[in-house]
């Protein structure tokens, strides 16, 4: 078939709800934004004058080539190195999607994309399409080639398993600075009691280095653990230097609609720690160091102005 310049447009017009919708399935913007250019080899071998709704038919093939996607990267993730963390991405990054509801916001959270992983691939669809993006079950059961009774207890039973997992409350931007600025000035008190105040109980603190940056292979647990590990962490040595290439600065920030701390070297990014803020304190920090995993996030940062560092370590 001949594509012609509206049939691209109307593509390009729907390209960041597609990528979008990858990424929540994927948890990895490079793999999304691959099975979004897949979808538009699709779409250019497709009969597009007979496509009555082409968002409809466009979400179809999208989520299908995420289903056979993350087939494959279950098998891929078991022979991964260290703790497998999605994909972080800096607020202001468009492929973030809709965040104007509560489930929106929740749907791109770090902790909910980890959750998520727990899924089978169609729960992780349809809880994906219903709650982020808001279609009715009986278009999801169309993509999913499911019953619309069968959609409605997928999301169900996906809810539940999410909501089983969940210790997170939504907090506002001050309190969130609030929290960070408490935890940065207990990490260089070089003492492990303020950091413990600060935790919860059953706090968990986690890293993905992929084999390319030391990460322990199993999370710390339980709030003294993670306070002596995160006073360690912030304490500046010459083996950290050499390690990263020189001395980190550190920004408070907000990835995936989480506070969070960037680590910065050289305009380099090579840190995302995500916060988990629950009632009574942090209950998890997921720390992205895999520089595979932060190429798109140096790419947004470099374009931007983040004034000064609050911490140089």
């Amino acid at each position: 078939m001949v594509m012609t310049m509206d049939d691209v447009d109307r593509f390009e017009a729907f390209r960041p709800r597609l990528e979008a919708v990858a990424y929540r399935l994927l948890g990895s913007a490079s793999e999304a934004e691959d099975a979004v250019q897949e979808t538009f080899l699709r779409w250019q071998g497709a009969d597009t004058g007979r496509i009555e709704v082409p968002e409809a038919w466009l979400t179809k093939v999208l989520t299908n080539l995420c289903l056979n996607q993350l087939t494959s990267a279950r098998a891929r993730r078991e022979t991964y190195v260290g703790q497998w963390l999605p994909e972080p991405l800096l607020a202001g990054d468009p492929m973030l999607g809709p965040a104007d509801t509560a489930e929106q916001r929740e749907s791109v959270s770090y902790a909910v994309l980890v959750l998520l992983e727990r899924l089978s691939p169609n729960e992780r669809a349809v809880y994906v399409l219903r709650e982020a993006f808001d279609y009715p079950h009986r278009e999801i059961a169309e993509i999913l080639d499911i019953t619309e009774a069968s959609s409605q207890q997928i999301l169900h039973r996906a809810k539940k398993h999410v909501a089983d997992g969940r210790a997170r409350t939504e907090i506002d931007e001050a309190a969130a600075r609030r929290i960070i600025d408490e935890f940065l000035a207990a990490a260089a008190s070089g003492r492990t009691e303020p950091l413990v105040q600060l935790l919860t109980g059953d706090a968990i603190a986690i890293g993905d280095g992929g084999g390319k940056v030391p990460a322990r292979a199993r999370a710390f647990e339980g709030a003294r653990a993670v306070a002596t590990f995160m006073r360690g962490l912030f304490k500046p040595s010459a083996a950290k230097r050499a390690l990263v290439g020189g001395s980190a600065d550190v920004y408070a920030w907000t990835a995936n609609g989480d506070p969070a701390l960037v680590m910065v070297v050289d305009g380099r990014v090579i840190g995302v720690m995500c916060l988990e803020i629950a009632p009574d304190g942090i209950a998890a920090f997921r720390s992205q160091v895999n520089p595979d995993k932060l190429e798109r996030v140096t790419r947004l940062w470099a374009a931007g102005d983040h004034g000064e560092p609050l911490l140089t370590v």
